[in-house]
């Protein structure tokens, strides 16, 4: 009798096992807000963009797809945004008042709150890569300028030569800056099989930056902040409003605090706080759950996601769906 009674109970144990849900999984991606309009993009660069950023995708929901973590997926989602002259990070930077490109990027592990930022290096291929790197070997969450250049090097990165960075497209932007500033960022959420939240961003800062402007990506709770409890968050924009109001951390504190949902808290924070102060900009976020938003007040922002349950989508202007 016991010998039958065991034998339907383990059939019943392997029955329930085998009908458990995988685990939810799915990454977020963004390659900067601000006035991207269609009358303003030929169909060839459409296609330039969104390719690129599809490809970005790719790479990281493979990566979480076969069980990787999600620190490997944002890291490596971002190098492929940082080494394209698309966008304003890595290859693409926008250049300074003084002719330069300063790199400044931040990432952050939601399982244990673990950071890494650096900011203003200028021969460091892979900014993100760095900002892992401080994470995992210092005992600084941020470091800057030569200090951090040394560190990359101790640290086996990829040191470029300065003219690495330099874009005929960037160049004529600065030329017209004082009419028209630009700013941008990249940036990747993710969420892993086990669970774990991770958040990258990456940027060149505002075209005709002036006297080491540091902007909101590499500062913990205003560009970039995941915690495990809530939801993983990167910001694009301007960046003095989003240190102003740490946009990043207020999202996760009304989830945490209030109960809000993410596509609720982000909402608040773009659309209302953000935007009646003059706020320009958008969040990509992911929650524990899986759930993703991509919120912003600007005419466009480059963006994309895949989730485990199929869903797949890469976006430029505000009006598509």
């Amino acid at each position: 009798m016991f010998k039958n009674l065991f034998f339907i109970l383990s059939f019943v144990f392997a029955l329930t096992a085998c009908k458990q849900p995988e685990s939810k999984f799915g990454l977020v991606i963004h390659g900067g807000a601000g006035v991207i309009k269609k009358e303003n993009m030929t169909p060839e660069m459409e296609k330039e963009f969104e390719t690129k950023l599809t490809e970005a995708l790719a790479k990281g929901y493979s990566i979480l797809e076969s069980g990787g973590s999600s620190r490997d997926a944002v890291e490596q989602t971002i190098n492929i945004m940082e080494n394209s002259p698309l966008f304003n990070a890595g290859k693409g930077a926008v250049f300074t008042h003084d002719g330069y490109n300063e790199l400044d990027a931040a990432v952050m592990d939601g399982e244990n709150l673990e950071a890494g930022a650096v900011a203003g290096v200028r021969n460091v291929k892979n900014p993100i890569s760095l900002a892992r790197k401080i994470m995992e070997n210092s005992v600084h969450v941020m470091l800057s300028g030569n200090g951090a250049l040394e560190f990359a090097r101790e640290q086996g990165l990829e040191i470029v030569d300065s003219s690495y960075f330099f874009t005929e497209r960037r160049w004529k932007s600065l030329q017209k800056a004082l009419k028209n500033k630009k700013f941008g960022t990249v940036g990747c959420v993710a969420l892993d099989k086990e669970g774990n939240l991770f958040a990258g961003t990456s940027t060149g800062g505002m075209t005709n930056k002036q006297y080491g402007r540091i902007g909101d990506s590499p500062i913990i709770g205003a560009g970039t902040y995941a915690n495990n409890k809530t939801c993983a968050i990167s910001a694009t924009g301007h960046g003095e409003f989003f240190i102003r109001y740490t946009v990043a951390h207020e999202i996760s504190a009304l989830m945490e605090f209030r109960n809000y949902s993410l596509n609720d808290a982000a909402n608040l924070v773009i659309n209302e706080t953000l935007k009646n102060v003059g706020g320009d900009g958008g969040v990509i976020g992911i929650d524990h759950l899986g759930n993703v938003t991509m919120t912003f007040n600007t005419p466009g922002m480059f963006r994309g996601f895949a989730t485990s349950d199929g869903k797949r989508k890469v976006h430029i202007y505000k009006e598509d769906k």
